[in-house]
């Protein structure tokens, strides 16, 4: 049934070497490790992470997937695409019940075009997902509700032992290859992965999107229940966020069409790439990386 996901996926995503003065003036290789090539509608990390939740989704009989996220969740747009091919109900619980009286942003209104049902919940009630009795509780009796009680249930960001050993393989694909590994990260599932499926001498970076501090514990505890304990080398830095979640600045937009401009690359996605590259392009002028080291930033998505 997977192979409904039309096209075949671009596995291994390709590696593409950026000449950059700001990296190559301190004896450093820059790679873009282009998994927002791997799928045109379930790009970069989604696809790693989304893949094998819906393959249990399948052999499990379940007939629709819930899921949640933010206004601008990159996570509920690829859950929507992928259900729409699957031929799978999607409900999607989005963060923020101010939003229900607001136009649909372009991601949401993807997500709606995809046949995900949108269902708005407090903050407070939002951070109760977990709940067993969620959907019964807080969304009400719609026909999305009754779906929801049986549909195969995916986290916030994706983020689970499932999608953890499914970024496994990216950190494979990069054994031999680089150095540092680094990816911006959301719920950490991705950075989790990709740490695990490292080679011994490589390291893996994370940019945290989010203020807060919390994110090394929630990958600890990733990787504890997914492989019963801590697996490669890996560090956030949390200096990077500018402000949080879809958060940005002028710094940051520059930055960002610069960037474009010095590379002819499409332009660069705001809420976690520019975020990476920004972070990576500081870290180098910091001198955090050794001079011949390769540095790869791993590429989760378009814009």
């Amino acid at each position: 049934m997977l192979a409904a996901l039309d096209p075949p996926p671009l596995l291994p995503s390709p590696l593409q070497e950026i000449h950059d003065e700001r990296f190559a003036g301190r004896g450093i290789r820059l790679l873009l490790k282009r998994d927002d090539l791997i799928h045109p509608r379930v790009p970069g990390n989604k696809w790693r992470k989304l893949v094998p939740n819906l393959r249990a989704a399948v052999e499990g009989g379940h007939t629709a997937l819930l899921t949640f996220g933010g206004a601008y969740s990159n996570h509920l747009r690829a859950t929507a695409a992928a259900g729409r091919m699957l031929g799978l109900a999607t409900v999607g619980v989005v963060r923020g019940d101010e939003l229900a009286r607001r136009p649909l942003n372009p991601s949401l209104a993807r997500c709606a075009a995809d046949g995900m049902a949108l269902r708005f919940v407090s903050r407070s009630d939002y951070r109760r997902r977990r709940d067993p009795d969620f959907a019964e509780r807080v969304l009400g009796g719609s026909a999305a509700t009754r779906t929801a009680r049986e549909a195969f249930r995916i986290p916030e960001g994706g983020s689970n032992s499932l999608a953890v050993h499914g970024c496994t393989a990216l950190g494979e694909e990069l054994r031999g290859r680089t150095d540092v590994a680094a990816v911006a990260c959301g719920t950490g599932g991705t950075l989790a992965g990709l740490a695990a499926g490292l080679g011994p001498g490589q390291r893996a970076l994370g940019v945290p999107v989010l203020r807060g501090g919390f994110l090394a514990g929630d990958i600890r505890e990733l990787q504890r229940r997914t492989f019963g304990g801590p697996r490669g080398t890996w560090r956030l830095d949390e200096r990077f966020h500018f402000g949080g979640y879809a958060r940005s600045d002028p710094q940051l937009e520059e930055f960002a069409r610069d960037f474009e401009r010095r590379h002819s690359l499409p332009p660069l996605e705001r809420i976690y790439v520019a975020k990476l590259l920004f972070a990576l392009t500081t870290l180098a002028d910091e001198g955090a990386f050794a001079p011949g080291s390769t540095v790869t930033a791993v590429v989760t998505g378009p814009r």
